[in-house]
């Protein structure tokens, strides 16, 4: 077919799909509603804008608000509000709502959860430090720390151990545990667990809710009864 194309004074580059595969001869018709097709998509196309006008007019169709305060946006979550600064800065770009919507959502589910690992971290560091300082330098407390691990992992269910070992408070709290083991406070009143001894916390702990259901609230019942026995003023 393309050697007749040539014959028929044809570039070489003569798109094949024109050619009738009989004659090649070039096909007018294929070649008109070719044509006609690419205008149509031309002129659907917006031309870049060469004024403000003009840009700002592309933008209204897009969606884009006349003012940053003109964004609607779910911040349902609670993690955090809307920021003003952030909306001017994201309308001056030209951001659509959806797009605006999207910034906020990849905030709350990427940025949100670091900043509170990294939170979680700092905070960590600053009770070690202070734990340093109680007991004395690193290595007193580093042999402390092996201690209260041992006792803590021989004496508590670990659902108390790790929540005693989070804090400052707590950790002080397994100190004196370990350094008293019964602390002699007296049993003031069996139905309030406020109230209650070790004895009666370790009682507590042989209730199915505790040790086989594990129901949030009387486990933190339990853990809070031995901070108040053993986390001093």
């Amino acid at each position: 077919m393309i050697a007749q194309a040539q014959q028929n004074g044809l570039p070489e580059n003569f798109p094949e799909k024109f050619l009738d595969p009989e004659t090649g001869e070039p096909r007018l018709d294929r070649m008109v509603n070719s044509y006609l097709e690419l205008e149509k998509k031309l002129s659907a196309m917006i031309p870049a804008p060469d004024t403000e006008e003009g840009r700002l007019r592309v933008l209204r169709s897009l969606g884009v608000p006349e003012t940053p305060d003109e964004y609607e946006v779910d911040v349902s979550h609670g993690l955090f509000a809307v920021d003003r600064d952030i909306n001017c800065r994201l309308h001056q770009r030209g951001f659509t709502p959806e797009q605006v919507q999207e910034v906020y959502n990849l905030a709350a589910e990427k940025l949100v959860p670091v900043i509170l690992e990294m939170s979680q971290e700092f905070q960590a560091d600053r009770e070690v430090e202070r734990l340093v300082s109680a007991f004395g330098g690193p290595e007193k407390w580093t042999e402390v720390s092996r201690q209260l691990l041992a006792f803590g992992k021989k004496n508590l269910p670990a659902e108390v151990f790790d929540t005693l070992c989070c804090s400052y408070d707590g950790v002080m709290a397994l100190y004196r545990m370990m350094k008293h083991e019964e602390p002699g406070v007296g049993i003031r009143d069996r139905d309030d667990p406020e109230t209650r001894g070790e004895t009666d916390l370790r009682a507590m702990m042989r209730d199915p809710r505790y040790w086989r259901e594990k129901d949030p609230s009387y486990v933190a019942r339990i853990t809070a009864g031995f901070q108040r026995l053993y986390g001093g003023n």
